[in-house]
């Protein structure tokens, strides 16, 4: 048993070795079969690297050309799979479509023989071309990017190129498969692009025809315009005693401009959006503005009733002065809003101005105003009304007849005491007074159309002048908290001269009130269009001079652009003086970033030029001519003006004085206060201001006390009695001088024999100042010092009396030739007489 256990082991040990020397041959054979199959596909890359680059239609480039196309169609397709937008359009064409056709037929009717009526079609008309304009616009916009990708997807299916195949057969059949690929692309993207063309050419068609509509029937309706403006002034009525009944439907006239103006307010609503919530943010900002500077005021000054008084509408009515403030300049904001939009902001203006003028201006002035206000009232009803009527033109006959009177009876008031009323308020009335009499005569002679427009633009503008005075007070009165409260010391605002600003902000301000005013009266009479139109005609219209051609708006901006630099260089001269009037030492480098203005100023002068000129549209090349032309002239009729320019580009750049130096120039010594362009300030001593040509400060000798620092040597004289000990009289002095902390030490005091004089020795005393604007009073305390010194040690000070000896003659007595002498003056005094 256990022979045949030890052959089983045997046996089996022999199998294990045998298994394991099979196992290890098979493992050498393992890694030369996988280093073969590696070295096999390395021989194959090649082979398809070496195809690649043998082949002669460049497989490389062809593969790049495929996937550019791929990558442009893929584009394409996004964006037409994300829809034209043309919703808008689509949605909206309907309507307008609706609205031109009804436009047309109300223009065809003899309502539209009012002029009012044909205001509000020639509004309705504006604002549909201005729609009609942007969707044009879109549309243009969606075409020339179809037309584009057209114009690629053609390019593909012209490129000869990808028709060429790479000669090696596994390349081949790789490269068709990828071109087939994009083909399919192509053919689906040209499909969806020519598709979309299609429908926006349509579109676009639908459009143009529409808007081709809108100008017709815009031209039919501004030929109406100036055939009723004729007729109004050649009269298109009977005298008001001639009652004509085809105009006796009132109730027809009121419903017609119910509905037109509930039609108006509903498109205005709806079709300005964004100009509504500017006008709100515009309400809260204003608001916040005054409610912000009476908070403050309040809040930093012990003493704010008394500044508050001096801004009482804003301090007794806030809201009513924002509300004023915004309802008058927000309807500007719109284009060509309705009128009832218009007249509804007027009215609460007025109900500001009535509120502000109860509260703080005479009762006089508010019962007349009163009364004007339900005047004007019955004039806004009657400016709304589309169709003329008989009841209509008796009551503008009795609003005019109404306003005469209340307008002599205010009239005479002002008249009495002017002072108490607002400013230039008699002539206003006076203009008011003849205007409604002038309508007073057209409506009598049968002109009702010009007679309502003369009396409601009196009316309007007589009320614009008040609302405008009272919003220009108000935002003066809001700029004066905005001043007057504490501020920090090196902030902007405490730079600012409220004084200065107030005068410069009012001037603007009227100037801007003023164009608003004239802008409201064009409107009121209707002529605002024309007058646009006519002005931008001549603004833009070509004119040619010595071979140049301009315009006159070109001019306009260039004026302009000029202006404006101006105005810009000389808040940063401001800036830069009020910065360097506030600090206490004038250093160098503050002296110099005061002198630096000049630079600033030419620089913004440059630039604005050339602005300027680029703005305008004037070609530089005619300017070099123009310039050229005169360079003659100039040159020898301007030559000391040029020259003065051009001095101070060199005091610019050079430097050799800087604001705030004291210079010496003939004769003439004090403090540079300013280097301008032309000419420079001096201020003197005695409170002279001396403007000095810049080409005097290059040409003529210079003396620049504080070029390089503020010292200045002092030179005193002191003079002692002959017989003064000399050497001690050198010592008191010396420790004068070198004992003073207003003395500078360095350098040193020097104290020489200046002088032997015939009753007195003269020492000469230099030393140096460390400021040069306190050497006067350094040297008179000096001088009190020395004679306060001299008399406490008992050196004696040179006195210039002098000895004089008498000689009389021989034998004569003094007593005897002064007898003599008033004998002969006796005699001489008989003689004259």
């Amino acid at each position: 048993m256990r022979k045949t256990f030890k052959v089983a082991v045997f046996i089996l040990f022999v199998l294990i070795t045998l298994g394991q020397i099979a196992h290890a041959q098979d493992n050498s054979k393992k890694p030369s079969h996988l280093r073969e199959s590696q070295r096999k596909a390395m021989r194959s890359r090649d082979s398809v690297m070496r195809a690649l680059s043998k082949s002669d239609t460049s497989i490389n480039s062809l593969l790049q050309r495929l996937e550019q196309y791929t990558t442009s169609f893929n584009q394409v397709n996004n964006n037409l799979a994300s829809g034209l937008d043309t919703t808008d359009v689509g949605q909206q064409f309907p309507s307008a479509i609706k609205r031109i056709n009804r436009i047309k037929n109300l223009a065809s009717t003899h309502k539209s023989s009012t002029l009012r009526y044909l205001f509000v079609l020639r509004d309705n008309l504006d604002h549909l071309q201005g729609q009609v304009e942007d969707w044009q616009s879109d549309l243009d916009d969606m075409g020339t990017k179809l037309v584009q990708n057209q114009t690629d997807l053609i390019k593909f299916s012209k490129d000869s190129i990808l028709k060429e195949s790479p000669t090696d057969s596994a390349l081949k059949s790789a490269f068709d498969l990828k071109r087939k690929t994009a083909i399919v692309l192509w053919r689906k993207t040209d499909l969806a692009n020519r598709t979309a063309l299609f429908k926006v050419n349509l579109l676009q068609d639908k459009v143009a025809t529409l808007y081709t509509n809108i100008l017709d029937e815009t031209d039919q309706i501004d030929t109406k315009i100036k055939r009723f403006a004729v007729r109004s002034l050649t009269g298109e009525f009977d005298y008001i005693w001639t009652v004509d009944p085809q105009y006796n439907d009132f109730k027809s006239a009121l419903n017609g401009t119910v509905n037109l103006n509930n039609t108006q307010l509903y498109y205005f609503f709806k079709n300005e959006t964004l100009t509504h919530l500017a006008g709100i943010i515009f309400l809260v900002i204003v608001f916040i503005w005054i409610l912000y500077n009476r908070a403050k005021t309040f809040r930093n000054n012990e003493n704010p009733e008394a500044i508050l008084n001096e801004a009482s509408y804003i301090y007794k009515l806030p809201f009513v002065s924002c509300l004023l403030i915004v309802i008058a300049i927000a309807p500007y904001f719109y284009d060509h809003p309705p009128v009832i939009f218009l007249e509804a902001c007027f009215l609460v203006s007025l109900v500001c101005v009535l509120i502000i003028i109860k509260k703080f201006c005479p009762k006089a002035l508010f019962n007349a105003l009163q009364v004007l206000f339900v005047l004007t009232i019955g004039y806004s009803i009657s400016n709304l009304l589309i169709e003329v009527t008989n009841v209509d033109r008796y009551a503008v006959l009795a609003l005019s007849l109404l306003s005469i009177i209340a307008g002599l009876a205010f009239y005479k008031k002002v008249k009495q005491i002017p002072e108490d009323y607002l400013p230039h308020t008699a002539t206003a009335l006076q203009v008011f007074i003849v205007m409604q009499l002038l309508s007073l005569l057209c409506n009598i002679s049968g002109r009702f159309s010009l007679a309502k427009i003369i009396s409601v633009t009196a009316v309007y503008n007589l009320w614009f002048l008040v609302t405008l005075y009272f919003v220009v007070q108000i935002i003066i009165q809001g700029l004066f908290l905005q001043f007057q409260t504490p501020k920090e010391e090196n902030s902007i605002v405490s730079w600012i001269d409220y004084n200065l600003l107030q005068k410069k902000f009012r001037n603007i301000l009227a100037t801007l009130a003023g164009i608003l005013w004239f802008f409201f009266l064009l409107q009121n009479f209707n002529i605002d269009d024309f007058v646009t139109d006519y002005v931008g005609d001549v603004l833009n219209q070509s004119r040619t001079v010595a071979g140049a051609s301009f315009t006159v708006g070109g001019f306009v901006i260039f004026i302009a652009v000029i202006w404006l630099s101006s105005v810009l260089s000389r808040i940063v001269s401001y800036f830069y003086d009020v910065a360097a009037q506030r600090s206490n030492d004038l250093s160098s480098q503050k002296k110099k970033n005061r002198t630096s203005t000049l630079l600033i100023r030419i620089g913004v002068f440059t630039i604005g030029f050339f602005l300027a000129v680029a703005a305008s549209n004037f070609p530089l090349d005619k300017i070099t001519i123009i310039i050229s032309a005169f360079g003659v002239g100039i040159g020898f009729g301007l030559q000391n003006v040029v020259n003065n320019l051009v001095s101070g580009l060199i005091l610019a750049f050079e430097k050799p004085i800087q604001i705030g130096d004291i210079i010496e120039v003939d004769n003439r010594s004090g403090t540079i206060k300013e280097i301008g362009i032309r000419s420079s300030k001096l201020a003197t001593a005695d409170g002279a201001e001396v403007i000095i040509p810049n080409g005097d400060l290059i040409s003529h000798h210079v003396i620049n006390w504080t070029l390089s620092n503020n010292n200045r040597r002092v030179e005193i004289i002191v003079s002692v009695a002959y017989g003064s000990d000399i050497p001690r009289v050198k010592q008191l002095l010396s420790d004068l001088l070198h004992n003073r902390d207003d003395v500078m030490a360095q350098p040193e005091p020097l104290i020489f024999i200046h002088n032997l004089n015939e009753n007195s020795v003269d020492f000469r005393l230099l030393f140096w100042a460390a400021d040069i604007g306190t050497w006067l009073q350094l040297k008179s305390h000096i001088l009190v010092d020395v004679y306060e010194l001299f008399t406490k040690e008992g050196v004696e000070l040179p006195s210039h009396k002098q000895d004089v000896n008498v000689t009389l003659l021989e034998g004569k007595q003094l007593d005897t030739l002064e007898k003599e002498s008033d004998d002969k003056t006796v005699k001489d005094q008989q003689k004259s007489s």
